[in-house]
């Protein structure tokens, strides 16, 4: 995959704090028999269960067995929950996101990785001063933010620094998007109805430690406030935290109350926010603020990190997300909002890194996803119904509101100590996907929908 924009490089690839665990034995039932993912129990952990009725899709991608579809064969299926014509949602899922990965980064400023000593100096002659040192210390290494010369644009100024810094990783300080489309005015139900979880316990989740990197949260809201929230914000100095908005759904989603649809109201929740608000008043998610949150979230043994974030491609984003992948931190990411197949999203089209795109209804994808040989799995995102800072709430549409469904999943299965890379939670969750699309795994469904669910015993 190669990068979009002005700045080149080369082609790059794309993506355990034990505590007593009462709950949770996961199961996957397959065609013709019980498949068991793991093969002894850790704690009172279960699986993954998936129902044992006959797949009665057209295609089907594993041993592994869904449930059939309401409304297969139905070429008009009803949206879940809502017993409307899915095809008519469509006109509610608003316009595209204008988001340009390739444009989208903090003008006047780079970012360096472990620069040199005397580097200084060098730099200062051309034009360039150094403005914050940062010590990455889960990561082990130093990020540096460099002011450009006036009047000199962002890819000049790394081009320069790259002659002047040989084998030193520079980059722009790029800009990320929450994976969020439109809001939906009509009546929708909550996460766990839409993917037919509502008899999971109130309880569900002890013992998982889940991480999210988003905007901020509003831990008040009746959503969360009996919530085990630990909440960071990362910002510039001199800058506000970017406000609760996006980061209060995704947090809903993932330890809300069950009266909310939370799917692990039981989980812990480190919550970082990464974004800011610059002088024009804009929010925006910096990749300064993403490393200082994924080291943060690192240093507390979390089993899986949420990223329902989107963006471009960054030498030292890559880099840092490197040293992730080599303490096999879990990751899970939003495919993107803006309808590419030509622009990949990234955290999310890192090899190491889980995708996650979403569909509407049982059949089709959400029309503003992204697509591309990095999506992964598919999961609900359209209508999900969300909380809202201030106490409401509202049905909101994207690839961020379907990403939470597989980082649950992700956090049981490292929590049990049985995937320890991207490669392994694809593995195991591939023998309990409903394929869709193309036979096989595909640029618009990954390997299909997930339709494993937890179970809880109390």
């Amino acid at each position: 995959m190669t990068k979009q924009n002005s700045r080149s490089s080369p082609e790059k690839p794309k993506k355990q704090a034990d505590s007593d665990v009462k709950t949770l034995t996961m199961i996957v039932v397959g065609l013709g028999g019980i498949l068991l993912l793991i093969g002894g129990m850790i704690g009172a952990y279960s699986y993954l269960n998936a129902p044992d009725e006959q797949k009665t899709a057209q295609k089907q991608s594993s041993s592994i067995s869904a449930p059939p579809s309401p409304n297969a064969q139905n070429l008009n299926p009803t949206a879940p929950g809502t017993g409307q014509d899915v095809t008519s949602i469509s006109a509610f899922e608003g316009p595209r996101s204008t988001f340009n990965p390739a444009t989208a980064y903090e003008p006047g400023e780079v970012i360096l990785v472990d620069p040199p000593k005397g580097f200084e100096d060098k730099i200062r002659a051309q034009g360039f001063h150094v403005t914050e040192h940062i010590r990455l210390t889960s990561m082990n290494l130093g990020l540096v933010r460099v002011a450009t010369p006036a009047g000199m644009n962002v890819p000049d100024a790394i081009r320069l620094l790259s002659r002047e810094l040989p084998g030193v990783t520079i980059d722009a300080n790029t800009h990320f998007d929450p994976s969020q489309g439109a809001n939906i005015d009509r009546a929708s139900a909550n996460p766990r109805a839409v993917a037919g979880w509502e008899s999971l316990s109130p309880t569900c989740g002890k013992g998982l430690v889940i991480g999210q990197i988003d905007s901020g949260v509003d831990v008040s809201h009746p959503a969360l406030k009996s919530s085990d929230i630990t909440y960071r914000s990362f910002s510039k100095p001199g800058r506000q935290p970017g406000p609760p908005d996006h980061g209060t759904s995704v947090a809903a989603m993932l330890v809300g109350s069950a009266e909310w649809g939370g799917l692990m109201p039981g989980a812990k929740l480190y919550a970082a926010n990464m974004f800011e608000t610059d002088e024009t008043g804009k929010s925006v998610g910096s990749a300064v603020g993403l490393l200082q949150s994924i080291d943060w979230l690192m240093s507390q043994n979390v089993n899986a990190i949420n990223l329902s974030i989107a963006g471009d491609d960054n030498e030292v984003v890559r880099k840092a997300f490197g040293a992730a992948k080599r303490q096999n931190m879990i990751l899970v990411a939003a495919v993107g909002n803006w309808g590419s197949a030509d622009k990949p999203a990234y955290p999310a089209a890192y090899d190491y890194v889980v995708a996650v795109t979403a569909t509407k209804g049982e059949e089709l994808v959400y029309s503003h996803a992204n697509s591309g040989k990095y999506v992964d799995f598919s999961a609900p995102g359209v209508g999900i119904y969300t909380a809202l800072p201030g106490g409401g709430g509202k049905p909101q549409s994207g690839t961020s509101f379907a990403t939470p469904y597989i980082t649950v999943m992700a956090a049981i299965l490292a929590h049990a100590g049985k995937t320890p890379d991207a490669d392994a939670l694809r593995r195991l969750l591939s023998g309990a996907t409903r394929d869709l699309g193309t036979p096989g795994k595909d640029d618009i469904f990954g390997l299909g929908s997930v339709k494993a669910k937890p179970v809880c015993q109390s």
